[in-house]
């Protein structure tokens, strides 16, 4: 991940400074340039080259993206497409979730590295003069003056750097610093009863998203480019840790027992802690999510399950909805509170939503116990075969219809100002 260097006290000034580099801020950067703003980006990360778990692209979220321009540059670099999602037990498909009888052409779960998405999204960025990017920088405070956020301060030190901006957007995730530094208090809901073990596999592609369980803890199972198998074991909210205790060898053995298809190659491949990596589940949400020239979108203002793979597709629409708001706000010099809560107005229902039916996934799909497993099957096949369901695959596939991408907002070349 790389941009222009560091600016000077002359062009420290954007229209819009974005904190963090992930689908939701660079999705909204671009958007902001297309629309002739000035955009800063700051990133933590000196590049994109490290570990992402999320990948699966809904059929919204693949739209967005497409009609922004960068999906099949994206596409392009390596992905893998999956005709739907089952839920297994035993051997036995319960939910059959085909994608393909929805319409075209964008009817499939998408399996694409966050790194080949957000390549394509920092290039599309860099190619306008007005785009600066500052990597391997952390946020330590923020401008306030008169109660208003004008800006974030760099680093520290000699190599400090303070960044002034009209509006400053915290898409810096679920830890995000913006929204601590901001004091905006967060609500943490343990709604989840299970944790996510994630380890990655060289193994045969599948067609599909699955849910499954074999001999032990259900397991989200997919194929990710190029040619791996990603592999979340569930355990019990906040067990890793007791589970851990009895050594890597007790921890292996359990994810063997619970994937008898893959017991080999984890055995082969899964060679130590290193391997594994804990995901955290819970739901949360920012009480607000915007200030006096400061807005959160993506994870600093909602968090969610990796159940459903929403976590993408909410980003992006968060940063097509806030688009709009952006822009009116400095044609007018108004980017209040007031008016950039319109941002949180469009998409907290949504998000609120997202997480009442991740709920009712989890539940469905991964409890546990004996009353679970004589209900699930029985109550899974009667569901599935409901026109409720038909409705609930199509939410979760597209999230808000009625959301797009403001092209008429764009402008030709590079204009001096918004």
């Amino acid at each position: 991940m790389t941009g222009r260097a560091r600016p000077t006290a002359d062009d420290a000034h954007s229209d819009v400074c974005v904190v963090g580099g992930g689908p939701a801020g660079l999705t909204l950067a671009l958007l902001m340039l297309r629309s002739g703003a000035r955009v800063t980006l700051v990133e933590r990360s000196r590049s994109l080259e490290r570990a992402y778990r999320g990948e699966i692209l809904q059929p919204g979220g693949q739209a967005l993206l497409d009609a922004l321009g960068v999906l099949k540059g994206a596409r392009h670099r390596g992905c893998h497409d999956h005709d739907g999602f089952r839920l297994e037990e035993r051997g036995r498909v319960l939910i059959n979730g085909d994608y393909r009888r929805l319409p075209g052409p964008y009817n499939c779960l998408l399996s694409l590295p966050q790194q080949h998405l957000l390549t394509d999204l920092l290039e599309r960025c860099r190619a306008h003069s007005r785009f600066t990017c500052l990597t391997g920088t952390k946020v330590n405070g923020l401008v306030v003056e008169g109660g208003v956020v004008r800006g974030v301060v760099c680093g520290g030190g000699s190599d400090g750097l303070v960044v002034r901006a009209d509006c400053v957007v915290g898409a810096d995730g679920r830890y995000s610093a913006v929204r601590r530094l901001a004091g905006i208090p967060y609500d943490r809901i343990d709604l989840f009863d299970q944790d996510v073990l994630w380890c990655r596999l060289t193994a045969p592609a599948t067609r599909t998203v699955r849910i499954f369980r074999a001999g032990g803890n259900p397991v989200l199972a997919y194929t990710s480019f190029p040619d791996c198998v990603q592999l979340g074991w569930t355990l019990p909210h906040k067990g890793y840790q007791t589970l851990a205790e009895r050594g890597f060898g007790h921890v292996k053995a359990s994810i063997q027992a619970a994937v008898p298809e893959y017991a080999d190659a984890v055995g082969q491949q899964v060679r130590s802690f290193k391997d594994v990596s804990l995901l955290d589940v819970f739901a949360g949400s920012a009480r607000r999510w915007a200030g006096d020239g400061l807005l959160l979108i993506g994870d600093s203002a909602h968090t969610h399950s990796p159940i459903g793979a929403q976590g993408i597709n909410l980003a992006v629409q968060d940063a097509v909805a806030a688009h709009p708001v952006l822009c009116e706000g400095l044609r007018r010099r108004d980017l209040s509170g007031r008016t950039l809560s319109g941002v949180a107005a469009r998409r907290r229902p949504e998000t609120e939503l997202a997480t009442r039916v991740q709920v009712m996934q989890s539940r469905m799909m991964l409890s546990t116990g004996r009353v679970s497993a004589v209900v699930r099957p029985k109550a899974a096949m009667l569901v599935s075969r409901t026109p409720v369901y038909r409705s609930l695959l199509r939410r979760i596939a597209y999230g808000d219809q009625a959301l797009r991408i403001r092209a008429d907002l764009f402008q030709e070349g590079e204009p001096e100002t918004l």
